[in-house]
């Protein structure tokens, strides 16, 4: 990520009715380059440079022709993959609603919901080469309990592109510290014949996130 220059750190104010947290997470974001260069780039969000990293190391958009991206909002990774694979199809789906991407089908609903999979199958035309998890389960403040909903949505994610990938495609999903569960991490080397962990630089070292990049799917049994 090019990076101009050296800002000095920004302190922010303490002002009625913000809470410490809150003021803490200003001053991060306002100290963040990540956020700052996301603006300069016109990306939504510093998200995207996650993936953009994760694809100079691990080479996940070269040649792809259909792409789905799970938990999309706000979009930055979907505008990452049609800044690099602009002539792929894409399609996304949140809960939330996502501003419009030029190129980009958009489906709000919840993944979990049993049309879900039929539909990202009907709105890309055929399997997809690479499947994007970018998704958390919302956060109730128990930690253990935190890590099960998330990894429940990333095991539903990899069952998904089990069940749909292209032979040859990729999966990358967000994990929580601990990488991989060991249902999980054998699903995954079942059906792909690489499967790594990495944390791409622009993932805050505070962060408990991980992404798992499993490539090469065998096809189904």
């Amino acid at each position: 990520m090019a990076r101009s220059g050296r800002n000095p750190d920004k302190r922010v104010r303490s002002a009625k009715g913000r809470t410490a947290s809150s003021t803490r997470w200003l001053e991060r974001q306002l100290n963040d380059p990540y956020v700052r260069q996301a603006k300069a780039d016109g990306y939504r969000s510093r998200a995207a440079y996650k993936l953009a990293e994760l694809d100079e190391k691990f080479g996940l958009l070269r040649g792809v022709r259909r792409v789905v991206d799970l938990g999309i909002a706000p979009g930055g990774w979907s505008q990452v993959v049609r800044r690099r694979a602009p002539g792929a199809a894409i399609v996304g789906i949140d809960l939330l609603e996502v501003e419009p991407i030029e190129g980009v089908a958009i489906l709000q609903m919840d993944f979990m919901a049993d049309e879900a999979p039929a539909a990202l199958a009907d709105a890309l035309d055929g399997p997809p080469d690479l499947v994007l998890s970018d998704m958390a389960a919302n956060t109730v403040g128990h930690k253990q309990t935190d890590h099960l909903r998330t990894m429940g949505l990333v095991e539903a994610a990899a069952w998904f592109a089990a069940e749909n990938l292209a032979p040859g495609g990729a999966f990358v999903a967000k994990v929580l510290a601990g990488g991989t569960d060991t249902e999980l991490l054998a699903l995954l080397k079942k059906h792909f014949r690489t499967v790594k962990h990495a944390k791409p630089p622009a993932s805050r070292k505070g962060s408990s996130e991980w992404y798992v990049v499993a490539q090469g799917f065998k096809g189904r049994d």
